[in-house]
């Protein structure tokens, strides 16, 4: 664990997530809502939290790239090296999503994930030992906070824990490429 990380803070995050709870924290990209990507209830509160239509899917995170196999079905071989040498967060779209709450995919089955290299994340996803959803700490329609000082109170308010790790950091934050990977290893960009 990262020595800045305190153990108290995951232990808190940890608990929140276990028991089903909401959690805002800090990620490699922005701000972020968080809770157990394979706990329905959980999942329905962040919708609600932020007032985004269901329809639209969330993403998830997890620490490394050997866990993929768990909840996507098919992951195509190219997966592993765009992961590898992107300088920049990356979210891949894989269609064929298994194992997560069913109302955190997209229409189509799909599901957007994120390998991260943070000291918050890493360390808390490693003791969780499953994928946590990350959605913009903000509430639909209004701009992302690219720090913890612009998060709107309605959200802080409406989560179970805040971390303590990166309240401080003023530096900004910018939202993932994202990229949808086919099977047969056709991409394309949907944010860069």
């Amino acid at each position: 664990m990262a020595s800045d990380v305190k153990p108290t803070d995951i232990n808190e995050a940890l608990e929140t997530l276990r028991n089903g709870g909401l959690i805002l924290y800090p990620t490699d990209t922005i701000w972020g809502i968080g809770c157990d990507a394979t706990n329905t209830d959980a999942v329905a509160r962040v919708f609600r939290l932020k007032g985004r239509d269901q329809a639209k899917s969330l993403i998830v995170l997890l620490d490394s790239d050997h866990k993929l196999p768990s909840y996507v079905q098919e992951v195509p071989e190219v997966a592993y090296q765009l992961i590898e040498y992107t300088e920049r967060p990356l979210t891949i779209v894989y269609s064929g999503a298994k194992n997560l709450a069913p109302n955190l995919l997209a229409e189509d089955g799909s599901i957007g994930i994120r390998i991260v290299r943070h000291p918050f994340c890493s360390a808390l996803l490693q003791r969780f030992r499953k994928p946590i959803v990350s959605t913009s700490a903000n509430l639909s329609g209004h701009p992302a906070a690219t720090n913890f000082s612009e998060i709107d109170q309605s959200v802080i308010d409406g989560v179970d824990y805040v971390a303590s790790y990166g309240q401080h950091d003023t530096q900004r934050g910018a939202a993932s490429v994202v990229m949808k990977l086919e099977p047969d290893g056709q991409f394309s960009f949907i944010r860069r």
